[in-house]
């Protein structure tokens, strides 16, 4: 039988609502305590150098969280010494590093691994002697695969969104490509992860990959939850990644 795919529940856009209002409200951490008791078998996070959404509290509370759980809590961070610190401050389960930029809405697109091996190296050496899963998000590239295994990557978590946003022929087109960028990085041994964009559509779609063992989705979720609440949006995702994986 098939290893189940993993669904790990991004919180950060339950922290840009409370931020909105610079008040207490909707707490992150209570979303993300609802998300595990709902089916999530994780949570994920990004401390952004400008604090946008998640905070260094909220860190310290999903770290706390996720501990009593016993479940992992997977750190997205960019590639700075400030975050990089923090990181092994708490040790959470996984970090995940990603690009940043200021003026970004959200994530773009994967990091430049090839563009950036040396500080990548250390930096990976360090959060593994830490104990902690280190993760690179990527585009759905060979060339990004082959640098993350040179940089001493345990995990790629392949940057969906061109896939998710395209349409037709396009979107069948940036399928096969992460298909084939999946297929790379299994035989190369990086456990694959992916996420951006995903929907119960496109989750399921990528869900049917063999070699993909865990999915990151937050935004759409946060979404679904206005209309349908987080236990039920949560539970459609973790049917609609079940039904497709068999």
């Amino acid at each position: 039988m098939a290893e189940r795919v993993r669904l790990g529940v991004n919180i950060d856009h339950v922290a840009t609502v409370r931020n909105a209002r610079g008040g207490p409200h909707p707490d992150p951490v209570r979303a993300a305590e609802q998300a595990l008791a709902a089916g999530a078998d994780g949570i994920t996070a990004h401390l952004r150098e400008d604090r946008r959404h998640i905070t260094d509290p909220d860190i310290e509370a999903l770290s706390a969280l996720c501990a009593r759980a016993g479940r992992p809590l997977n750190f997205e961070m960019a590639l700075t010494q400030e975050m990089l610190d923090i990181a092994l401050r708490h040790r959470p389960h996984a970090v995940c590093i990603v690009p940043e930029r200021r003026e970004e809405v959200t994530t773009e697109g994967g990091l430049n691994v090839m563009g950036n091996a040396g500080p990548l190296f250390f930096a990976v050496q360090q959060l593994k002697e830490a104990g902690i899963r280190v993760s690179l998000f990527i585009d759905p590239s060979k060339q990004q695969v082959m640098a993350a295994t040179g940089v001493g990557a345990q995990v790629v978590e392949f940057h969906t969104g061109r896939y998710c946003h395209a349409q037709g022929d396009a979107r069948r087109a940036a399928f096969e490509e992460l298909t084939a960028a999946v297929a790379m990085a299994h035989q190369v041994g990086l456990e694959v992860h992916a996420g951006h964009g995903l929907d119960y559509e496109t989750a399921a779609e990528v869900a049917t990959l063999p070699q993909v063992r865990e999915l990151n989705i937050g935004h759409f979720l946060i979404g679904e939850a206005i209309f349908i609440g987080l236990d039920e949006a949560i539970a459609r995702m973790r049917s609609a990644i079940d039904s497709a994986a068999r």
